[in-house]
């Protein structure tokens, strides 16, 4: 069995309403698709890559070489950790969390888009509670950080939401423009503090060793 070889396959959290886990080839190829129809209005860039930029087949390809290539480049020194995020069984979206020196570190970043049919109903938020609990109370992190333009007012809404707070900024160069981004950091002080919805995790033990546990 998959999940043998790579316990990664094993690890699933489920919060209520959705769950993440690692797609299937199948199932990676039924997210790509749901990148192709639109992860955002035309008129917007929300992230620094322009993977979802061109073509619905572009955006496709994309997801799934992103995907192989984090599977494929897997360290416990340097790890990205992506989830398909499914609704009664049926993907919607990716999110994922990356670290560097974890087991010394400590920290994550987290990343994330779903598809335009499924924004505004509160999966965004969910999903983002399920990462935030597997990196908290599994994977003993001490804290999570993103990094939001600043125009983004969607997800500078939900990370505020969930407890994040500001933590500096970013500057990077993008078609020849500069642009900004809010650095927000969420403690595991303040995770403990705040009331979130019930999350279930199963399957982390056989995936230990691969976060250098």
């Amino acid at each position: 069995m998959l999940p043998d070889l790579w316990p990664l396959y094993g690890l699933s959290v489920v919060t209520p309403r959705l769950e993440l886990r690692l797609p299937r080839e199948e199932e990676i190829a039924e997210i790509a698709q749901v990148a192709g129809r639109g992860v955002h209005p035309p008129d917007e860039r929300p992230f620094l890559t322009p993977w979802s930029d061109g073509s619905p087949a572009d955006r496709a390809r994309n997801v799934l070489q992103a995907h192989w290539r984090d599977l494929a480049a897997w360290d416990v020194a340097s790890w990205a950790l992506n989830r398909g995020v499914f609704l009664a069984g049926q993907p919607i979206g990716l999110v994922g969390l990356r670290a560097r020196d974890f087991p010394v570190v400590r920290e994550v970043t987290s990343g994330s888009w779903l598809g335009l049919p499924h924004q505004g109903h509160g999966y965004g938020t969910e999903a983002r509670t399920g990462l935030l609990a597997l990196a908290f109370d599994q994977l003993g992190a001490t804290a999570a950080l993103t990094e939001v333009f600043q125009d983004n007012h969607a997800s500078q809404g939900v990370s505020r939401k969930l407890g994040y707070r500001h933590d500096g900024i970013r500057v990077d160069a993008r078609n020849g423009e500069a642009l900004i981004s809010d650095r927000l950091r969420l403690t595991v002080e303040a995770w403990r503090e705040s009331t979130q919805p019930t999350v279930t995790v199963t399957g982390m033990a056989p995936c230990r060793a691969s976060f250098g546990l």
